[in-house]
């Protein structure tokens, strides 16, 4: 099973970067040059679960300080990162295609909302892993009404330069089957 799933992440990582970087060298060099995370060399695969919990950690904390530069330290910098979101425009191509979605998210709140991560399972094998998760966001729109949504999200990571970081996000809901509607409840 670990076997199919490194395969298939590393597929989608492949797929992700392909055509996007003239050599492997400049992919290195951005990700290095980007990546300010705590370094995590070697160890075993405890060792970079914890490390992507971590990650995960920094992300939540960066969200709910509304800080959207240390939540893009997270993630690729460069523009191999394939994000796949509910919302229109539903497919971002590149940290800056995504950077400015998150922007434009925290302008719809009259405050900064809140986010929780719930369920968090990783798997890792060597220098790729993944992650699925419950994520909680609460909080007042600009026209006051509460938001309080739940989606799923896959998140695929790689090992750089013994940084972890997010390559490839999913975000999902559930749907309803009878009325083909989004299920946003918290159930």
């Amino acid at each position: 099973m670990k076997t199919i799933i490194h395969l298939l992440i590393s597929g989608a990582i492949i797929a992700s970067g392909s055509g996007c970087h003239s050599n492997n060298m400049e992919h290195k060099d951005t990700v290095m040059g980007a990546a300010q995370a705590p370094k995590h060399t070697g160890g075993t695969a405890s060792d970079d679960e914890a490390a992507i919990r971590a990650l995960e950690d920094r992300f939540t904390a960066a969200f709910n300080a509304g800080d959207i530069d240390a939540m893009m330290k997270n993630y690729i910098p460069d523009k191999s990162l394939v994000v796949f979101d509910v919302v229109p425009r539903k497919q971002y191509l590149g940290a800056d295609a995504y950077r400015e979605d998150w922007v434009d998210f925290f302008s719809h709140f009259r405050e900064t909302p809140k986010i929780t991560i719930t369920d968090l399972g990783i798997t890792v094998d060597g220098n790729i892993g993944f992650s699925h998760s419950f994520q909680h966001v609460m909080g007042i729109d600009k026209q006051g009404n509460s938001i309080n949504r739940t989606v799923r999200v896959t998140d695929g990571y790689r090992k750089i330069g013994g940084n972890w970081l997010i390559v490839l996000e999913h975000v999902s809901v559930p749907v309803n089957m009878k009325t083909g509607k989004a299920d946003l409840t918290n159930e």
